[in-house]
């Protein structure tokens, strides 16, 4: 550790000193644009970043990690480019999530393909969050915070100047997994036409914990191709620091044609991406490959009396699901060289079209209305193919039992579709005092098909109603009326001080996966999981939508000149009819009901919860090209109805960072802590996760053309487990790992069964957050 710490200090004051020695003869030069996080003048609600990326890309691939220095967003742990933004408490569906306008949804019982997945880091121009009240224009469908990233505008030749050319090329590597990748974008313009290019990869091994984390014991031989276990059935090195599960490779692919006359803009943006795997340390499944297109049209334009703007967008998602290379895909005794079953193959398929159409018009100098409607249709199949138990009575095989020898059908045939109206008054009174108020209609309708499992001896009876046929008897229709409010008023108190308040009525219908999942069976349960806690789910379809009454206040101090900032933002929100779980259900084992150390099975249902916490940001000049900024995040959730802690609330937490810019040079010492979380989710057997501090320091150059960074993130090695990550099972026999109580492991040990001991369960590790790793990236502007 003291090594540790005296090669941290080194680094730091040999950037700093070089900066200074250097940055003063390059003032001259051209600086990129920063990534800066800042409070919007027009509503300190809203945080802003605008990137070239410069500061966090080189250190990531994942989008959403981009947001994880704006105040009140914390990140949901899954695959590698596909963590889950979390404000204050509330994630995933709960937020809206636009990307270029597009409301896009995850085609997948594991929510493996979120929609800032589909975007890199390299092709993001901005990103805003409303982590307060979102106004109804930009929130709806959901209870918590707006999250609206936007990819590269078109850019036109200047008149006179003639055609335009321009790109950029980067390449980055970070030592931790291995990882590398590479981007470019290239843009043609005349004065009325822009044509562009964007694309990206990236790929990374298994990443390394600070550090031995495992407390647990598998005695078993994986996939010849494993890298966590030979293909030998020995006993599994408890000491190992590696992460099961965590590597990936994505290629993302954008082209633009835009065109503009006068004051109208039209843009088309044709998105495609080919993942071939993701694997998941917190799922039994893998993400083994993910096709998405999307066709994305706008139309934009500026009239005397105000703005209009209209959207169409189509996007289709192909996505399949297995064993990844760290987990066991052949189950049962080795007979004549043959598996009894081989892998477990899902399949998902998604399409949504949608249409939406905004308009801002100028009622006089003081008042603005805002008009807008959006439609949406989305169709969702979920099926799973035979994956047979083969039998065998001497050397001959029967392969048709098990999982076999039907179709499984998870959802078939599933539909919801959005139909919304909404309008906006936006007034300013006074240049100190404006104000905002918005109405939304939203009508929500959703249905599946009926029902089907393997075979009419496995799966069939157990549905979350009965038997199959008493689920194909009930109507599947259900249609939500939904109603947002929105207050928000803005009044400066002097020119040193403004104050923001916001009252808020937000809903949101379940999506498919919390309504239609049927089977109660063990295994089909578990594939049913998108928060990553190790645990299976059934559908209900009784579920109504969620409502959220939500109050939030933001006080902003600032200097005139802006040497110091400090913003402080309480909040408080109560849901009728959250949608947590429960473990009683139809056919649910006695023992689920009490079990305190096992993965568990539940029923999604509606109760009562209510969050509060309060967000502090600040920064200040040091004078000498230094300044300081932080961030301290506190929520606190609740179900109303049992007392229980609501699931993956962040702890405590605070982030401090020096930074030194000094002529092209800029440089930051960053450090993290975060409290132990010891306020859990019972219902869940919710893993708790000890406190831990983090070092990250990190620097560039950047002359005209071409810029530098490099960095260390978890400078000291710590270990330490992802408060929000949940539950590791990232490796061995996930689908036999001490499941639920009171069922069966699917591959108890035996004479020539390469299986998972049942005793020795993963259940209690967390997922540990990634060890030291050293990056660097570089780029080329042309």
């Amino acid at each position: 550790m003291v090594n540790n710490r005296r090669i941290a200090h080194s680094i730091l004051l040999s950037s700093l000193i070089v900066s200074s020695c250097f940055g003063a003869e390059n003032t001259t030069e051209l600086q990129l644009d920063k990534i800066s996080v800042v409070a919007n003048t027009d509503n300190t609600s809203e945080s802003v970043i605008k990137p070239e990326l410069s500061k966090l890309r080189a250190a990531t691939s994942d989008t959403a990690s981009l947001l994880r220095d704006v105040p009140g967003v914390n990140l949901y742990g899954a695959g590698g480019v596909s963590s889950l933004p979390a404000i204050h408490g509330l994630a995933d569906d709960r937020l809206r999530i636009k990307v270029d306008g597009m409301d896009l949804i995850a085609s997948c019982p594991n929510h493996m393909n979120p929609a800032l997945s589909y975007v890199d880091p390299t092709n993001v121009e901005s990103m805003k969050v409303y982590t307060g009240v979102s106004p109804v224009s930009v929130g709806g469908d959901s209870i918590g915070g707006s999250i609206i990233a936007e990819t590269r505008t078109p850019k036109f030749a200047l008149p006179g100047q003639g055609n335009l050319f321009e790109g950029e090329v980067g390449a980055f590597y970070r030592s931790n997994g291995n990882a590398y990748g590479a981007n470019l974008s290239a843009t043609y313009a005349t004065e009325s036409l822009n044509i562009s290019y964007n694309s990206a990869t990236a790929k990374s091994d298994n990443y390394k914990a600070g550090g031995d984390y495992k407390h647990f014991t598998l005695t078993t031989a994986i996939n010849p191709s494993n890298t966590l276990n030979a293909g030998t059935p020995t006993l599994r090195q408890v000491d190992s620091d590696e992460v099961g599960s965590t590597a990936y490779e994505t290629r993302n692919h954008t082209l633009g044609l835009a065109f503009q006359n006068n004051n109208q803009l039209f843009e088309a943006k044709f998105g495609y991406q080919d993942l071939p795997y993701q694997l998941y340390p917190n799922q039994r499944m893998d993400m083994l490959d993910n096709e998405e297109k999307r066709l994305n049209l706008r139309y934009a334009a500026s009239f005397g009396w105000g703005n209009l703007e209209a959207r169409a967008y189509h996007e289709t998602v192909d996505h399949f699901m297995d064993f990844g290379e760290d987990k066991l895909y052949n189950y049962g005794a080795l007979v004549n060289n043959t598996y009894p079953v081989n892998g477990m193959p899902m399949y998902t398929e998604g399409k949504t079209n949608g249409v939406s159409i905004k308009t801002d018009i100028e009622l006089n100098s003081r008042d603005l209305l805002r008009l807008g409607m959006e439609g949406q249709t989305y169709r969702l199949n979920d099926w799973w193919p035979p994956a047979p138990d083969c039998g065998y009575t001497g050397s001959t095989a029967n392969c048709t039992g098990g999982m076999a020898p039907d179709t499984f059908w998870n959802i078939r045939d599933g539909k919801r579709d959005r139909l919304a109206a909404f309008g906006e008054w936006e007034a300013t009174w006074s240049p100190q005092w404006k104000s905002l108020l918005g109405l939304r209609f939203e009508q929500v309708k959703s249905d599946s098909g009926d029902i089907q499992g393997y075979n009419t001896g496995m799966m069939y009876a157990n549905s979350s109603v009965g038997t199959r046929q008493a689920w194909n008897d009930l109507d599947h229709k259900r249609t939500d009326n939904n109603l947002d409010i929105t207050l928000l008023t803005q009044n400066a108190l002097n020119e040193q001080s403004s104050i923001e308040f916001g009252l808020a009525q937000k809903t949101r219908s379940p999506n498919l996966y919390e309504r239609y999942p049927w089977s109660t069976n063990a295994m089909a349960m578990e594939m049913n999981n998108f928060v990553g806690d190790g645990n299976g789910y059934v559908g209900n379809l009784d579920l109504k939508p969620e409502i959220a009454h939500t109050l939030s206040l933001t006080a902003n101090w600032h200097s005139v000149g802006g040497k110091y900032q400090f913003m402080m933002t309480p909040y408080y929100s109560h849901v009728q009819d959250y949608i947590d779980a429960r473990r009683t259900y139809p056919g649910a084992p006695a023992a689920n009901a009490t079990a305190t150390n096992s993965f568990v099975r539940l029923q999604y249902v509606n109760q009562e919860a209510r969050l509060y916490g309060i967000d502090l940001a600040g920064k200040m000049s040091l004078g000498s090209d230094f300044s300081l900024k932080g961030v301290v995040n506190y929520t606190n959730g609740k179900n109303r109805e049992t007392g229980d802690d609501l699931y993956n609330i962040m702890p405590l937490n605070a982030k401090l960072a020096l930074t030194h810019t000094s002529g092209n040079w800029d440089n930051a010492l960053e450090m993290i802590g975060v409290k132990a979380k010891d306020s859990v989710s019972d219902v869940r057997n919710e893993i708790k996760t000890p406190g831990y501090s983090l070092v990250n320091m990190r620097g560039s150059y950047s002359w005209q053309k071409v810029r530098v960074d490099f960095g260390v993130e978890n400078l000291f090695d710590t270990l330490y487990y992802l408060p929000l990550g949940g539950a590791y099972t990232g490796e061995g026999a996930t689908m036999s790992l001490n499941k639920e109580a009171g069922t069966i492991s699917y591959a108890t040990p035996n004479a020539g069964s390469y299986g998972a001991s049942g005793s020795a369960s993963m259940w209690g590790t967390a997922v540990p957050g990634m060890g030291r790793t050293l990056y660097t990236s570089v780029n080329y502007k042309f």
